[in-house]
């Protein structure tokens, strides 16, 4: 089991918040429940260039922080749902308002990006 080299801060909402959401497919694993995909299959296929195995990892510790609850159904083949909870779905509005901010600031933002891409390239 992986131990962490320095602890966790916890002394603001902040860190608690960016605690929680650190993972690079987090967001995308809820806004997908969210929007129906509840399997893992399911759930690889909408975010395919994330591995299965991380994509386990993240759903994992989404269930641990108690914004996914996991049900696996006693049958063969194993059927494994995902579904928010109420604390989970409290994060909605904020990956909505998220997802707005990058709407309205994408013609600032996307030419930084596309410079980076080319530059690296270089």
């Amino acid at each position: 089991m992986y131990e962490r080299k320095l602890p966790v801060e916890l002394d603001c909402g902040l860190h608690l918040f960016m605690e929680v959401m650190n993972g690079k497919w987090k967001i995308s694993l809820i806004w997908s429940i969210h929007s129906g995909i509840r399997r893992p299959g399911e759930l690889q296929r909408k975010i395919p260039k994330a591995s299965r195995r991380l994509l386990d990892n993240q759903l994992n510790q989404l269930v641990e922080h108690g914004i996914l609850s996991k049900t696996t159904f006693n049958q063969l083949p194993l059927k494994v749902e995902y579904e928010l909870t109420p604390l989970g779905q409290s994060l909605i509005p904020i990956i909505e308002l998220t997802a707005q901010w990058g709407e309205d600031h994408r013609s600032l933002l996307e030419p930084l990006f596309t410079r980076e891409r080319i530059e690296a390239t270089r």
